[in-house]
């Protein structure tokens, strides 16, 4: 299988509300020869506030954010056309799954598209950030590194890249980024040649549920504390090892003695698992957990000193015994459910419904057409859809694209919601003018020059912006 290594610049950190302004991506083949690349880089659309402090880290200037020659739809429809073409594959970012996968899913979605084009239709989708972990904790000598402020190593990319001798000059840049993503995997496939596929067979949901449910012993790894950790664990029985609700996989850290487990009631049960450290360890099955060979874990502290006998003996005990993982199942629901009652009861925007309710198959359908109209068309066909995000989205998206083909009192109604969540002096999800104003304050008065060679240059960067929030000032203001 191909793959595809991407990243995108954003607008701002906030998933739910940014926007893609560049990506960078390259196809190479198996052996990691490179085929084809991919960049692009757009206008930001007038309806919403960018980030100074992201504009900053990425270097993009309020030129690069006016005067391109592709629209954010524009670039969004070259974007899908050439996944679609470069599928199927294998997508990989560096930190992807929590970020990168997140944007493109969310702009795809309020763009009237299928959004999951990583990881359907053949493709699959796994996160550099966890194979570089990964790799680090079976042989912390893998690449060469330096520490962080904290005394730990650096896993950040440019960090990485520079002390293994490439040029990272013009590192925060998608197509560079997604250079030297691959330059660093490519280190690691080497250097670990045996291990390569096992860490990429988590690239699926499926894969990783069968993994689970088939195998007694397992080695994973987590990353807290900056420090990333082997755990050897025992899923639970194949009957009840997956999250009852948030459809995880489940197994036990084989570091304890079981046997006193399989031996508490069910309330002294539910109290156990409220205890640290936890004997639970959830495997998040969509999330391209990291599962290599039992033997990676049994090499490490507290296993090692435990013996290979006593932990398989340990694993075969819980992998059998369908009581427990039943039970410990019926007790993450009932915790699940509590947790969901008592969870915020507030109206989520549309832009934060992606997972709330999906796309009807009628609508899906209707998505191909959308976007094979003229502009005039698009504005008809909003009333065929049976999502009211749908044309929620799909209005905004032609206000910002062609505003002349709208009606004079839809104009008005959707220049008054883009006021409205501007000039809000209120604590929004997203950022509103008066938010933004008072971050470029204190990014002014910050020493931080992020890659800037000056504090002249980066305040005269910050103008630029600031001269930007006035002209979306200036154009709502009357609405």
């Amino acid at each position: 299988m191909n793959y595809v290594i991407w990243d995108v610049e954003t607008d701002s950190a906030d998933t739910n509300y940014a926007t893609i302004i560049e990506i960078g991506a390259l196809l190479l083949d198996e052996n990691f020869r490179e085929k084809e690349r991919f960049s692009a880089r757009c206008r930001i659309p007038q309806d919403r506030v960018p980030s100074a402090t992201a504009l900053c880290v990425n270097r993009s200037s309020i030129d690069l954010l006016t005067k391109q020659n592709l629209s954010h739809y524009q670039m969004l429809n070259q974007i899908e056309a050439k996944f679609k073409e470069w599928s199927p594959a294998c997508f990989l970012g560096y930190s992807s799954i929590n970020f990168d996968d997140e944007v493109i899913r969310k702009e795809f979605f309020k763009t009237l598209r299928e959004p999951y084009i990583t990881n359907t239709k053949g493709n699959v989708r796994h996160d550099a950030l966890n194979i570089v972990r990964a790799a680090f904790a079976v042989n912390p000598d893998v690449l060469n590194t330096e520490l962080n402020q904290k005394g730990n190593i650096s896993m950040k990319l440019e960090s990485l890249g520079r002390m293994n001798g490439y040029d990272t000059e013009a590192a925060h840049s998608a197509l560079f980024d997604s250079e030297l993503c691959g330059k660093i995997l490519s280190e690691i496939k080497k250097k670990q040649t045996n291990l390569w596929d096992d860490y990429l067979r988590t690239s699926s949901k499926q894969s990783v549920e069968e993994i689970i449910k088939n195998e007694t012993i397992l080695t994973i790894n987590e990353y807290f504390y900056s420090r990333s950790r082997l755990y050897l664990v025992a899923p639970l029985h194949p009957s009840n090892c997956i999250h009852p609700v948030y459809k995880w996989g489940q197994a036990v850290d084989i570091r304890i003695d079981v046997e006193p487990l399989f031996k508490l009631s069910y309330q002294e049960l539910k109290k156990e698992m409220l205890k640290t450290p936890k004997f639970l360890r959830t495997i998040r099955s969509n999330k391209a957990p990291i599962i290599i060979d039992a033997s990676y874990g049994m090499k490490v502290e507290p296993y090692s000193a435990i013996g290979p006998e006593l932990l398989r003996k340990r694993a075969e005990m819980v992998k059998s015994n369908a009581k427990f993982a039943q039970d410990v199942c019926n007790i993450l629901k009932e915790n699940a459910e509590e947790k969901m009652q008592t969870s915020s009861q507030e109206d989520i925007e549309p832009e934060e419904s992606i997972y709330s309710k999906f796309a009807t198959d009628k609508d899906k359908f209707l998505f191909p057409k959308f976007h094979a109209a003229d502009w005039k068309e698009k504005f008809s066909m909003l009333e065929k859809f049976e999502d009211q995000r749908m044309k929620y989205f799909g209005e905004k998206l032609i206000f910002n694209e062609a505003p002349e083909i709208l009606p004079e009192t839809t104009q008005k109604k959707i220049k008054k919601q883009i006021k409205d969540r501007l000039f809000s002096m209120n604590k929004e999800k997203w950022l509103t003018l008066p938010a933004a104003e008072n971050e470029i304050d204190n990014l002014r008065e910050n020493k931080q020059l992020f890659s800037f060679k000056s504090e002249e240059e980066k305040l005269n960067f910050l103008e630029d912006i600031d001269k930007y929030y006035k002209f979306l000032r200036d154009k709502y203001e009357s609405a």
